[in-house]
């Protein structure tokens, strides 16, 4: 039995400090996990905890999925087996730089769904749904049962975006409900309005910082004088943005807060321990104000997180640092960590093969879809990937200025089948010096979505646009096509053998031959913007010349003994495009 007290935590009786470190497994390739596992006792950790991402598990409303990287219930087998215990945080919305904080974008499409995380009978709705599904699993895991899992989350940072306590106490009942019988708690920041909003009667509250611990757990005695100390999130590093400078947080300085964080006598999980990667289009996004979602920051592919475990799995100084005050409190000596993958050799792909992606729109786009003002993605049934939408200004009229409102997140404009320029959210709503004339001049946007909001008020980021004007006038009657992104790669292509197949964004193929397979970075001179897929494993999302992330981690279980397919969608354009496989251990 796993018990809470003032004085702290105890397990069938005897006293327990949780020295957890965050994992996320689906951030992480099913063959890696024993590894990284491994490496978290290696680090001086007793405890795992994980996030359960709602959009991860349920891509469409009631298509569950708990297979391979969303097999949940082999991960937590997997740390039962590595001697760890296990916290687990099963909310809704789990924020986590994660696309839409986990929800599922198919809520913002629901007219019955009116607001989120709140007691919106249309949300709560398919949240109980969503947790008929997944809360029997967990149980299953509890250590009441034989698991191995201590402790169960609430809601994330509540305090950080409502006040809705009716709201916490539905999902703590609905978690009892199922079975979930082990001790549930909330985290939040440690100032007062945060853990007023946050935190929820009879349940545990613990607070998340990466400095000032004395300061963190005395605003919670404040308010919860009976409740032991506990740092949910201790943040050792922090995650990037694409086009701002990466973040890095010196080991010796964090260092010394985690050591002040159990010199205080506090329970601790380092977010992150590893960070791991943001495959596909899952890397969410940021606002420079999350009161009003002004300022968007897209988050990059890699979750290295500047942690002391890197995205390949490596020692970094911060773990040898960290590693040094763990074992201060461990209960015997700690084991070696073990070797992080080999590395491939540097090597150069060329990609000769190309199409470009107008002349295979047919192939890969769905229906047609005309509305009087251009359908959201949310509407076309569409998660992340492209749209293009197209309509006519009339005539005859003298040319005047064109503005795109309510862009989310980057369009590349033609006029009568030419590009006229690139427009990105929050930069400007018009291309300079772009007059558009009427006769029926044929108006085309191609809009990418990138990461929707995962902070603040963001939550309901719908992608795509909400209108265009030519002058003061709205623009109607617009058709609109999908293309899905993010999954497999298109099948059956009409490759042609030329690296240079015509303007306009293109598909670039090449392979890879490697004798055993190994981990890499995979760098890509003369691209600037896309997707890259690897045997039909989407990466994710490059866009080298905004930084700072230059490479992508390509990790050994992705490739196989002999020919590898390498596959990119360029949006901007390229130059003599190629990968190159690179043996750096950092994002960078």
């Amino acid at each position: 039995m796993f018990q809470v007290s003032p004085e702290g935590f105890s397990l069938d009786g005897r006293p327990l400090r949780l020295l957890s470190g965050a994992l996320h497994y689906f951030r992480v390739l099913p063959e890696q996990w024993p590894h990284r596992l491994r490496m978290l006792r290696a680090l001086g950790l007793n405890t795992v905890e994980t996030y359960v991402p709602w959009n991860f598990h349920e891509p469409r409303p009631g298509h569950h999925d708990f297979t391979g990287q969303a097999d949940l219930d082999a991960f937590l087998h997997a740390t039962r087996d590595a001697g760890l215990h296990a916290i687990v945080r099963p909310s809704p919305y789990i924020c986590a730089e994660w696309e839409n904080g986990g929800l599922p974008w198919w809520l913002l499409a629901d007219p019955e769904v009116r607001a989120l995380r709140c007691q919106d009978p249309g949300y709560l709705a398919h949240v109980d749904r969503w947790y008929d599904a997944l809360i029997p699993r967990l149980a299953a895991h509890q250590v009441t049962r034989g698991g191995n899992v201590v402790m169960m989350q609430v809601e994330n940072e509540y305090g950080s975006y409502g006040t809705d306590t009716g709201y916490l106490e539905h999902l703590a009942d609905g978690l009892r409900r199922r079975g979930i019988d082990i001790p549930l708690f909330t985290s939040d920041g440690p100032d007062d309005f945060f853990l007023t909003g946050g935190t929820l009667p009879g349940h545990l509250a613990t607070v998340n910082f990466g400095s000032r611990p004395a300061q963190a757990f005395a605003g919670l005695k404040r308010l919860r004088p009976h409740d032991p100390p506990m740092c949910a999130e201790f943040w050792c590093g922090w995650f990037d943005h694409w086009g701002a400078p990466r973040t890095v947080r010196d080991a010796a300085e964090a260092t010394e807060e985690l050591a002040a964080t159990l010199g205080a006598g506090g329970s601790v999980n380092v977010y992150m321990a590893h960070g791991g990667t943001n495959f596909s289009t899952w890397a969410g996004a940021n606002t420079e104000d999350p009161a009003t979602g002004a300022g968007y920051l897209p988050t990059v592919t890699s979750y290295d997180y500047d942690a002391p475990i890197d995205e390949r799995g490596a020692v970094t100084a911060k773990f040898e640092s960290f590693r040094a005050v763990l074992a201060t409190y461990a209960e015997g000596p700690l084991p070696e960590p073990p070797a992080p993958a080999p590395l491939l050799p540097p090597q150069r792909v060329a990609l000769r093969e190309s199409v470009r992606l107008f002349d295979v729109l047919d192939d890969l786009a769905g229906e047609e879809t005309r509305a009087p003002q251009p359908p959201s993605f949310e509407e076309l049934g569409i998660a992340h990937g492209l749209v293009l939408y197209s309509a006519g200004i009339p005539g005859p009229r003298g040319p005047h200025t064109l503005s795109v409102h309510g862009l989310a997140d980057r369009a590349h404009v033609f006029v009568d089948g030419a590009e006229a320029g690139v427009l990105e959210r929050d930069a400007t709503d018009s291309l300079p010096g772009l007059a558009v004339p009427g006769p029926r001049a044929h108006l085309e946007l191609l809009v990418e979505s990138m990461g929707r909001v995962n902070y603040g008020s963001g939550p309901a980021d719908r992608k795509g646009v909400r209108r265009v004007l030519h002058t003061q006038q709205i623009l109607h009657d617009w058709t609109a096509r999908a293309v899905p992104l993010g999954h497999g790669t298109p099948d059956g292509l009409p490759w042609r053998d030329t690296a240079d197949p015509g303007p306009g964004p293109t598909f670039h193929r090449g392979f890879l031959d490697v004798a055993e397979p190994a981990d890499s970075h995979v760098a890509l001179p003369g691209l600037r913007k896309g997707y890259l897929w690897i045997n039909g494993f989407c990466l994710g999302r490059y866009w080298p010349d905004r930084g700072p992330q230059r490479t992508l981690y390509l990790p050994w279980p992705l490739l196989r003994p002999g020919r590898n397919e390498i596959v990119v969608l360029e949006l901007d354009g390229a130059d003599a495009p190629a990968a190159e496989l690179c043996t750096t251990a950092r994002l960078g």
